[in-house]
């Protein structure tokens, strides 16, 4: 009988190693092959982990690309491990394509739980965590004002990922279009050694991160209108 191939989708540490999870672990060590968005950066995890297994490259730039030949693939019975730079593949990552052409090939596509910057900041934030909404990055130019001007109306809680040389324009940004006064918390470098968590408005958040230009991965929670 030959064996039936499937897609696998496997979040990996978003910056503390002993995040993997002990699935994780067993999938990408008996995958046919692991899809990477920067191999690079992924070798160095594998080595960790003391896994050898042949990767190659799976990211915005080359996706549209390779997903037929990797359908194909999977198609001829192989089971593929999708991982990407840090988190949970195609939640702003790569991934969404593939997994998109996998359904439709009627192809198993399955993801294990595990790492993913935006829930532990929704958690830590003190914020409302009931209700939220995902925004990930708010576009750098084209349709930014339209999009800021929409969200001065959303009642839910909102997270949003952003670089550390915009962090500063983007909550200055906020408190022009939602008032001085609406409530943010910044999550930055989360599950690392510099790990840091501030809570404030808007305004004095913009001003403190202007005196001190952050490093590393951000995540911004941001309260709703009331």
């Amino acid at each position: 009988m030959s064996k039936t191939g499937k897609l696998i989708l496997v979040p990996t540490p978003i910056g503390n190693l002993q995040d993997i999870t002990l699935r994780a672990i067993t999938v990408l060590k008996e995958a046919d092959l692991i899809l990477a968005e920067d191999t690079r950066v992924s070798v160095k995890l594998l080595k960790h982990l003391e896994i050898e297994k042949h990767m190659i490259s799976h990211h915005k730039f080359n996706e549209h690309k390779t997903v037929p030949s990797i359908v194909s693939q999977i198609e001829m019975g192989n089971t593929i491990a999708l991982i990407s730079d840090a988190g949970t593949p195609a939640i702003s990552d790569p991934g969404f394509l593939l997994v998109r052409a996998c359904v439709e090939k009627g192809i198993e596509v399955e993801c294990l739980p595990g790492p993913t910057a935006l829930v532990p900041a929704l958690a830590v934030s003190g914020l409302p965590t009931e209700r939220f909404v995902f925004e990930g990055f708010l576009p750098q130019k084209k349709g930014r004002q339209t999009r800021l001007k929409a969200l001065a109306e959303e009642a839910r809680t909102m997270v949003f990922y952003e670089s550390p040389f915009r962090l500063a324009k983007t909550l200055g940004q906020f408190a022009e279009y939602l008032g001085d006064e609406r409530k943010a918390c910044v999550c930055r470098e989360l599950s690392k050694m510099f790990e840091e968590i501030k809570r404030g408005s808007v305004k004095g958040l913009a001003e403190y991160y202007t005196d001190h230009p952050p490093k590393g991965e951000i995540v911004i929670v941001l309260e709703g209108k009331s």
